[in-house]
């Protein structure tokens, strides 16, 4: 007899995600950078894609203004990579970082 299943909806990762990333003290907001029309006509801020068995994790983000974009890159990925292992329990393929913008 196998134990209970459980199904994580994408919104859920989402949102982990999001939370993840905002975590982060260089990171102003998870979205996409530029005018809110732009932001609204390019699609979500993060996106996540199941394949054989892991997630791959697309995120965008705006940084604060003096933060050293690379080492903040590098510090969203491993974030919120960790988050998706631990708390989601879910099989990490990859995880993008995109800054999109500097701003408040």
């Amino acid at each position: 007899m196998s134990g209970p299943e459980l199904t994580i909806g994408r919104g859920v990762i989402a949102e982990m995600v999001r939370l993840a990333a905002l975590g982060i003290p260089g990171v102003a907001r998870v979205s996409r950078g530029g005018p809110a029309w732009r932001a609204a006509l390019a699609g979500p801020s993060v996106v996540t894609r199941v394949a054989d068995g892991g997630i791959r994790v697309r995120v965008w983000i705006v940084a604060r203004p003096g933060q050293q974009l690379t080492s903040l890159a590098d510090d969203v990925r491993l974030t919120v990579g960790a988050a998706v292992v631990r708390l989601l329990g879910l099989q990490l393929e990859s995880v993008t970082v995109t800054v999109d913008g500097v701003g408040a």
